[in-house]
């Protein structure tokens, strides 16, 4: 695993020595993954957006005649799927 070095205040290094029993390498990882996850997130979000866009309005109008029970049914489908999917990826 690659090693990184940070820079903080030495006013925070100072109260982070008071709780020496806590991992703050492991807290610094958590947070990066978390910021990570939100970020990769909000990515997917813009480009659902612009795929909607690109689409266009001839999509959209078809879109809006899709029963709204046919499009949970099959948007559960594809959920399940990608569930399987992303389950079976193995993490080096």
């Amino acid at each position: 695993m690659p090693n990184i070095t940070l820079s903080i205040p030495n006013d925070i290094y100072k109260k982070m020595k008071e709780y020496s029993e806590i991992k703050w390498s492991e807290v610094v990882r958590k947070a990066i993954i978390e910021y990570l996850e939100k970020l990769e997130k909000n990515k997917l979000e813009v480009s659902t957006k612009k795929l909607l866009e690109e689409l266009g309005s001839e999509f959209r109008k078809e879109l809006e005649k899709l029963e709204l029970e046919k499009a949970i049914k099959e948007y559960r489908k594809m959920r399940s799927l990608e569930w399987k999917r992303l389950s079976m990826i193995q993490v080096d």
